[in-house]
């Protein structure tokens, strides 16, 4: 399948699954996290909408993304979506769907060696800004 034949907001649905499971064996595998309720609760910096967000205003501000992978997040941001989240600005939650987007079109592209090198990007990104992503 084609990921720029796709759907944006199928390929985001698919990136979402896709980073899910790089932030779960990361907390298992290298933070040697094993309680469920610390899974959950270092989970959400990851998986949330504020990180993904501020993450690629980074990415894009220290050209870390191709043209190409930019074009992705793109579209993906531009979907228009039915869901419309509570607590969460549309905006942010606008920006985390193009970053689904691109983990998704990486992910069929058989792109494992960039999701994560953007994995290991974005970890790096989240533990120097954790107080600042709380505070969001």
């Amino acid at each position: 399948m084609r990921p720029e034949l796709m759907n944006v907001l199928a390929l985001a649905y698919l990136g979402d699954g896709v980073f899910e499971v790089y932030v779960r064996e990361y907390l298992l595998v290298e933070k040697g996290i094993m309680k469920p309720d610390v899974l959950q609760r270092e989970a959400k910096a990851f998986v949330s909408a504020k990180a993904q967000a501020a993450f690629m205003h980074e990415a894009i501000e220290k050209q870390w993304l191709s043209e190409e992978e930019i074009g992705f997040y793109k579209r993906g941001r531009n979907a228009k979506s039915r869901h419309v989240p509570k607590n969460t600005p549309l905006i942010t939650y606008n920006q985390s769907t193009g970053f689904e987007t691109l983990i998704g079109h990486l992910y069929l592209l058989k792109e494992n060696d960039r999701i994560a090198e953007i994995f290991h990007l974005f970890k790096v990104f989240v533990s120097e800004n954790e107080k600042k992503l709380r505070q969001i």
